[in-house]
């Protein structure tokens, strides 16, 4: 069973998916004629003004959104993810895995846009919206089974890829550097993560807008306190990535191939752009402008991939950790970040330990949010109060226990979660360049 699952799980993240994410992200990109390139200022400043106004209709402001968004995607991806990527792909996967982002935030903006466009409110009075809702107002009730597979995907895989493995190596990380019992670990955390979202979007968004914030800077701080010490080895750690990345030797041993999937796959791991997941909770966002939320959510992408990675990835390279030693063995994921952090920094498998226990626990948070509106549109709000307590208890039971069968399932399900989505965002493409192309950024509204 596990072989057959590793094998759908192959065919669900392989060259397929991986290209048509990173092509419809192309096409969203010129489409827009470059925009979300040519927008970041106005994106950065719309965020900063949201945390002082964020009036409107809505639930949350802005930055709230997306910090809840950052909370769930700032995860194992950036401090294991790049390593992984690095360590099978080599320093070219990084070039690669710029790439996807930069397109990505194309994606990440269109359907952030059309998940304000088209949410709804709730019987509870709260906002709701996502790639289900997109799905159903968007393109009609006769694709309402594309939507309903959606949500289907986006409520199991939550359970797995967003809590049970977060859990899991949240309970690791603090059983090997501090001894702490994996039960010790799952209750404290449950109870704490039942306190934050038993508010809903409301606690969730002021609890990851202070704690995102926080975690960024000392994980980036420590990676940017490495770096100045040997600012000189930077340029060439640059040109090693990009020599790399299209070097003589992958081209003739054919490794190109792992090189650039393995950034990829990697990438979109560890932002999400296309996978549909951001915009359930940008839909929540006030003042309801889907120009301005879209151009806000694409920083997502923006710090996720193009700091948080590439401060982890300059690291690495620079340090040398990655390499393979004679007689050695090379260490991988979570354990090469450590070595590296280590090599620059006092501490700093320490730091990495920190880091990690903060973004898998944010990571719970955020995909508690997104799995618990993928649920309310198949059942109703009827179904949140048992979903948030099978969810408080998934954190005890995936502190103290690795299920690999039903962690494969969860990623399966989250890979499929983008077929819908990009199903989506082509076919209402249209929509996306035409209000963008309406809106008067220097006013930051629509023109009449």
């Amino acid at each position: 069973m596990k072989d057959l699952l590793d094998q759908i799980n192959g065919v669900v993240w392989g060259p397929i998916t991986l290209w048509l994410i990173g092509l419809t992200g192309l096409y969203l990109m010129l489409g827009l004629r470059l925009m979300p390139l040519r927008q970041i200022g106005f994106a950065v400043r719309q965020t900063l003004r949201s945390i002082r106004h964020s009036g409107g209709e809505g639930d949350v402001s802005a930055f709230e959104s997306l910090m809840t968004a950052l909370a769930a995607t700032i995860g194992t991806g950036n401090v294991a993810g790049v390593a992984g990527a690095i360590g099978v792909g080599g320093p070219g996967a990084v070039f690669w895995m710029w790439l996807i982002a930069l397109v990505g935030m194309a994606t990440k903006y269109a359907e952030s846009l059309l998940a304000v466009h088209h949410r709804e409110v709730d019987e509870l009075g709260e906002h709701v919206g996502g790639p289900m809702y997109v799905i159903r107002n968007g393109l009609g009730k006769g694709w309402n089974w594309l939507a309903v597979l959606f949500a289907l995907f986006g409520t199991l895989a939550g359970f797995g890829i967003g809590n049970g493995v977060q859990a899991h190596e949240l309970a690791k990380a603090l059983n090997i550097s501090m001894g702490i019992p994996p039960l010790a670990t799952g209750v404290v955390f449950a109870a704490i993560t039942f306190a934050v979202i038993i508010g809903g979007i409301e606690r969730i968004g002021r609890v990851a807008s202070a704690v995102v914030p926080f975690m960024a800077v000392i994980y980036v701080g420590g990676a940017a306190t490495i770096l100045l010490a040997h600012i000189s080895e930077i340029p060439a750690a640059l040109s090693l990535i990009c020599r790399d990345a299209f070097s003589a030797q992958a081209l003739a041993g054919g490794a190109i191939g792992v090189m650039i999937q393995k950034g990829i796959a990697r990438g979109v791991f560890s932002n999400e752009a296309g996978l549909g997941t951001a915009p359930i909770a940008q839909a929540a966002a006030k003042p309801g402008d889907p120009v301005l939320q879209g151009s806000v959510a694409m920083l997502g992408t923006f710090i996720d991939t193009i700091i948080v990675c590439t401060m982890t990835a300059l690291v690495i390279v620079t340090s040398g950790a990655w390499m393979p030693i004679e007689g050695a063995d090379t260490p991988t994921g979570v354990a090469l970040t450590m070595a590296a952090f280590d090599w620059g920094l006092p501490g700093g498998a320490w730091l990495v330990t920190f880091g990690t226990v903060f973004f898998t626990a944010t990571t719970i948070l955020g995909w508690g949010y997104y799995s618990e509106r993928c649920l309310e549109f198949l059942v109703g709000v009827k179904g949140i109060k048992p979903f948030r307590l099978v969810w408080v208890a998934v954190v005890v039971i995936g502190a103290v226990a690795s299920f690999d069968l039903v962690w494969t399932v969860a990623d399966i399900l989250n890979g499929l979660m983008a077929i819908p989505n990009l199903i989506s965002l082509l076919l209402l493409s249209g929509t996306v360049f035409q209000l963008t192309r309406r809106y008067d950024f220097s006013a930051a509204r629509f023109r009449d």
